[in-house]
């Protein structure tokens, strides 16, 4: 009696079981330009690259790359710097670039026959003077806290963009700060990590940005503090970037196009 009972009872499992296909609209897909221009401290800066993706549906594993695409930028010396797609990856390479400090930029990208445009300058940053650890923080008062001080420049406005890239299989940490409060002080980005142990390091980048970059960071960041994931998962909201579609308007790309000066600063925890 009991085998019967437990046949009948599999059965009525399984036939409980139905598949649900779940439609979710879809859309044209949309460049995503990811221009990050970022000149190391203490390198020439010469060596760059831009990678240019498509959006994709939303179960799709794959960025789709965009392809043969003309990519310059321009500066406000009248120099121009093309950048060459590496295969078919979707990533265009620069080696000759100049960086300046406060120099104008601008970015135009030529795909599928329109024309992408945007205007950013390069910020400087202060190098990164001392890091401090406490290995009993956060709320458990069990988790590794880092702070990364640096010396913010008076009578201007500064904005930064923070990354800790730690020897852990987890995603980096971003952060922004601007110095509406503490301009011409000592400040320090802030990092916390449970997982982060005696002998493993954090490679911390601080960038200096505009502050529409900062603006555009801080809200994306703010919608995944609230909504999970990252800042390159899908976001309840469009942020747009600095980049404009001159062709078709309501066509616009996705991303950014930023240059920074970058002060890097590899720490092990001890």
């Amino acid at each position: 009696m009991k085998k019967i009972f437990y046949i009948i009872l599999i059965i009525f499992l399984y036939a409980c079981e139905d598949v649900i296909n779940i439609n979710l609209p879809t859309s044209e897909p949309k460049l995503v330009i990811d221009a990050s221009i970022d000149w190391l401290k203490g390198t020439s800066g010469n060596e760059q690259q831009i990678k240019l993706s498509l959006t994709a549906p939303f179960f799709d594993l794959d960025v789709p790359p965009a392809n043969n695409a003309i990519v310059i930028i321009t500066d406000n010396n009248n120099n121009s710097f093309e950048f060459i797609e590496d295969g078919d990856s979707g990533i265009y390479i620069n080696n000759v670039f100049i960086p300046q400090i406060n120099g104008e930029y601008y970015l135009t990208v030529i795909y599928d026959g329109e024309t992408y445009v945007a205007t950013e300058t390069l910020k400087s940053v202060s190098a990164i003077t001392r890091v401090e650890q406490n290995l009993e923080g956060g709320f458990s008062g069990d988790e590794t806290e880092i702070k990364a001080f640096f010396n913010d420049p008076a009578d201007e406005e500064n904005y930064y963009f923070f990354e800790f890239t730690p020897t852990l299989p987890v995603t980096p940490t971003l952060d922004t700060f601007k110095d509406e409060f503490v301009n011409g002080n000592e400040i320090f980005g802030f990092y916390v990590e449970e997982d982060l142990d005696l002998g493993q390091s954090v490679t911390i980048r601080n960038h200096g940005v505009s502050e529409r970059f900062y603006e555009f960071m801080f809200i994306l960041l703010q919608q995944t503090d609230d909504g999970g994931g990252g800042p390159f998962e899908t976001q309840p909201a469009t942020v747009r970037g600095n980049c404009v579609n001159q062709t078709n308007p309501e066509n616009f790309p996705l991303g950014y196009f930023r240059l920074s000066e970058v002060d890097e600063f590899f720490y092990t925890v001890d």
